[in-house]
């Protein structure tokens, strides 16, 4: 299957493609790490879970369209993120425990700026915990997406 390139935002592949060789859209797992580090100011923990949350298809290997799901996700609300995560983390285990979840979620707003009911809250952590029943920066991540918060930069 061919890469559509049109429908990759300019901004998307220039970012990507200062980390790709022989014009190949895909890195594996160090250099795509080292870019989210350098590029989204992620710390290594945090871009191995990154990757790992993206790496659709688990093959070791960020291809554009991976990258491209993770910029549309966090685009250039890396830190922002990250701080609000790390807030919510109150036990500093680097993953929310569902009560943690429960009264993050509880200080959200949505886009549209209304708080999030209890019933939505508790769809919210069965949909996005993992199966060991906490949710890490990855689904963390998802879930602020779900939940239109963070938009994605508009392509150039």
């Amino acid at each position: 299957m061919a890469l559509n390139r049109k429908n990759i935002p300019k901004n998307v592949l220039e970012l990507f493609d200062r980390y790709v060789e022989n014009n190949v859209r895909n890195l594996d797992r160090p250099k795509a790490v080292r870019m989210l580090m350098a590029e989204f100011g992620l710390e290594e923990d945090q871009a191995e879970t990154m990757f790992e949350t993206f790496d659709k298809d688990h093959n070791g290997i960020m291809s554009i369209w991976e990258f491209e799901q993770f910029f549309m996700c966090m685009g250039n609300h890396a830190q922002e993120i990250v701080a609000k995560f790390k807030e919510l983390d109150t036990d500093g285990s680097g993953k929310l425990e569902k009560e943690e979840a429960r009264e993050g979620l509880k200080t959200i707003r949505t886009a549209t700026g209304r708080g999030l009911v209890d019933k939505e809250i508790e769809f919210f952590i069965q949909t996005t915990a993992g199966d060991d029943g906490v949710i890490d920066l990855g689904q963390f991540t998802n879930l602020l997406f779900r939940l239109k918060l963070y938009k994605a930069p508009a392509p150039k």
